[in-house]
């Protein structure tokens, strides 16, 4: 299975510090955010990644190329700590890029994809959500996937006053954690909303989902939104929801990005006792 990640955005929502470089770039303890993405999809077995970039992007493409320059220096000074850190970044997934040349919204960056998936079952994966579990969340996904023969969603409960944030599911729940959907919603109101059950960015489709991007009209923000798409799947071939196990972490916004920063850098052994002294110090 190939795996997409849309990496177009402009990333209004974290300037200043998106002005010069792309969102996806910025660092979550030690690492770029999509590198989580990335190793997420290699730990599900997958090797086949297309990133959908834009304009200014190209310091994705950089970070996942060969160094060759920095490896000598490492090298020649003898910090090989460092550099077993950045020699296998090149070579852990063969990665292609398309350019997503007009900002149409989520869904029309999938859609950009259409030629490389070749009417197979693929991933999608957003780099606004990383998710830390024993099991990856893709090969989770990927392993309803092949019960079912049909698409499926990362899903999780969210509190009820920021289902407005999210696309919104409707179903009935035909196994522990599983649900099929029978309707989705994108960015409700409260009052609009038919749960408080939402899409994060993890999906499995079927091919069947091209021909929907390319009937859906522009919706909520004049885009061509991924929900819109999936709803019109429904009316031709079931969609399931899944609530998965693990931990997300949201970096959506700078308060989230924080949040990120300090709850992953407490499940590293090499520096929790620290940051948990920290956080007791200034609190």
């Amino acid at each position: 299975m190939k795996a997409v990640i849309p990496a177009a955005g402009l990333g209004t929502r974290l300037l200043p510090a998106t002005k010069a470089q792309p969102k996806e770039m910025l660092p979550v303890v030690d690492k770029p955010a999509i590198q989580y993405v990335v190793e997420e999809a290699v730990a599900s077995g997958i090797r086949d990644i297309l990133i959908i970039t834009g304009r200014g992007k190209r310091a994705i493409e950089d970070h996942f190329d060969k160094s060759v320059e920095l490896e000598y220096i490492l090298e020649k000074k003898g910090k090989s700590q460092e550099l077993s850190q950045i020699q296998p970044i090149s070579d852990m997934a063969n990665i292609f890029y398309i350019r997503q040349k007009e900002q149409l919204g989520l869904g029309h960056a999938v859609l950009c994809a259409k030629e490389h998936i070749n009417d197979e079952p693929f991933a999608v994966m957003l780099g606004d959500d990383l998710i830390m579990g024993v099991a990856p969340v893709i090969q989770q996904l990927v392993n309803v996937h092949m019960r079912k023969q049909a698409s499926v969603i990362a899903v999780e409960p969210v509190p009820e006053d920021k289902v407005h944030r999210y696309g919104i599911i409707k179903g009935k729940e035909v196994e522990d954690n599983l649900y099929e959907i029978e309707d989705i919603i994108e960015k409700p109101s409260r009052e609009e909303a038919p749960s408080n059950i939402a899409t994060i960015g993890r999906y499995v489709f079927t091919p069947g989902l091209f021909e929907c991007l390319e009937n859906t009209k522009p919706g909520v923000g004049n885009e061509i939104q991924l929900t819109d798409a999936i709803k019109m799947l429904l009316s031709s071939e079931p969609v399931y929801a899944y609530k998965f196990a693990g931990k997300r972490y949201d970096i959506g916004s700078k308060e989230d990005l924080v949040k990120a920063t300090i709850g992953l850098a407490l499940t590293r052994d090499d520096m929790k006792d620290s940051i948990r002294e920290y956080i007791k110090e200034i609190m």
